[in-house]
């Protein structure tokens, strides 16, 4: 169990530092979506299923659709015409 924590933590990691590496903002909230999915499998392996519930709802769809809709609002304003 011990080892299949430590591969999940390693694969946390690596999505987060994607996360942050992304350089367009599209490319971050569906790389956020992604980093939420793998935070899911986390706390699976951690035996947390009401955090991971949690995590499935809020990190990996909301949040993300969120950003989405924000820099869509904000392109659409800064559009001339």
């Amino acid at each position: 169990m011990t080892a299949l924590i430590a591969v999940t933590l390693t694969v946390v990691a690596v999505a987060g530092t994607v996360v942050v590496l992304a350089d367009a903002p599209e490319r971050q909230a569906v790389s956020l979506s992604v980093f939420g999915m793998t935070l899911v499998v986390l706390f699976v392996v951690l035996q947390a299923p009401d955090v991971a519930l949690s995590e499935l709802g809020v990190g990996t769809a909301v949040v993300p659709l969120m950003v989405m809709l924000t820099i869509r609002t904000m392109r659409k304003d800064a559009s001339p015409g």
